[in-house]
């Protein structure tokens, strides 16, 4: 997979840019990571959760990654139940 395969047609702008921005990170694993995840969820997401992801998205790359797979706890104000159902997607193969 090499990008989106979500339209962001009929979303709102707000959901818009996080997704572009999720698909934009700056790494190709954070990329891939994010990207499916807003891919398949940003549409559903409620405002409280969307507010999260912006939070999160703020957080550098490399340090967002090991927290992902588990190599160094994310700082407690990022690592909320979204942080955590992101962290349980990317453990299942979603290409299957």
């Amino acid at each position: 997979m090499t990008g989106t395969t979500r339209s962001s047609g009929g979303l709102d702008d707000r959901r818009k840019r996080l997704l572009f921005r999720c698909w934009h990170r700056g790494t190709r694993e954070m990329d891939l990571i994010l990207g499916r995840f807003a891919d398949a969820e940003i549409a559903d997401m409620r405002d409280d959760e969307l507010a999260d992801l912006e939070r999160l998205i703020e957080v550098p790359d490399p340090d967002l990654y090991a927290a992902l797979i588990g190599d160094t706890p994310l700082d407690p104000e990022y690592a909320t139940a979204l942080f955590e159902r992101i962290k349980a997607f990317r453990a299942v193969d979603h290409d299957a």
